[in-house]
């Protein structure tokens, strides 16, 4: 990625649509952004501009989740391992995308993600090991997740998995899942400029997408608000199911 110059305008503003529909996903369930909106983009254009073009308007929708959502302290002090075990495992996901750029990471993710839907489906998703050692589990799920996040720009799946079998509140869950988002993407910044070559200037054209999706995330707030807890679950493994089907399309269409 160049710059802006590269792209066409039809791209630019299927890139802004797709955005903006990823800040409402990410408001109304509090999780979404990357899932939806990295394929999207890499489908007219590629891998590498993709992650670029996301991560700093993903760095936006997660702040303003962790702003709104409330009572973030009480689960900081409970969760706080999560977010360092998210640095760790973005950090080493973040070099591996960088040396190994064409492994088919997005599959892999994808047969993962499909595989836990199935023990949902025939009811052994919940796993009560993790309620009986949810720091030990946590550490895990937060490690797998980062490193996920810095090699498919995905880092939900692993959370999700982690979230359900503990069985916590809506609030908290969103307030777990965007608190290891807000130190994931950074670290997955800080790697790919160090290391992947991207520029402070490139980083800066993507504001514009920022101040779009704070927008949009806001309005998806107001959505969750009206979701029972039941239908927000759904919801979620729904999604799931659709990040699968889109990583095996990207990976289809990338091959």
């Amino acid at each position: 990625m160049t710059g802006f110059e590269s792209l066409s305008i039809a791209v630019l503003i299927w890139i802004a649509l797709v955005l903006a529909f990823a800040g409402v996903v990410q408001g109304a369930l509090g999780l979404g952004f990357p899932m939806v909106a990295t394929p999207l983009i890499a489908a007219v254009s590629d891998m590498r501009t993709a992650v670029i073009l996301v991560l700093i308007p993903c760095i936006a929708a997660t702040v303003i989740n962790v702003i709104l959502a409330g009572r973030f302290l009480p689960t900081l002090k409970k969760f706080w391992f999560m977010p360092l075990c998210m640095v760790a495992g973005a950090f080493i996901g973040a070099r591996l995308f960088v040396a190994f750029p064409a492994f088919p990471y997005a599959m892999l993710l994808a047969g993962v993600i499909l595989a836990y839907l199935y023990l949902d489906r025939i009811g052994h998703a919940e796993w009560a090991p993790v309620r009986q050692h949810p720091v030990a589990y946590g550490v895990f799920f937060g490690f797998i997740a980062g490193l996920s996040e810095g090699t498919a720009n995905i880092a939900a799946p692993m959370l999700l998995m982690y979230l359900f079998s503990l069985g916590v509140d809506r609030t908290t869950f969103v307030q777990i899942l965007n608190l290891c988002f807000s130190v994931g993407k950074p670290t997955q910044l800080v790697v790919l400029t160090t290391e992947g070559g991207v520029t402070w200037l490139q980083w800066a054209m993507t504001l514009p997408f920022a101040a779009i999706v704070a927008v949009t995330t806001i309005a998806g707030i107001n959505i969750r608000s009206r979701i029972d807890a039941a239908a927000y679950r759904r919801w979620l493994l729904n999604v799931l199911f659709v990040i699968a089907i889109a990583l095996l399309i990207q990976h289809a269409y990338g091959a």
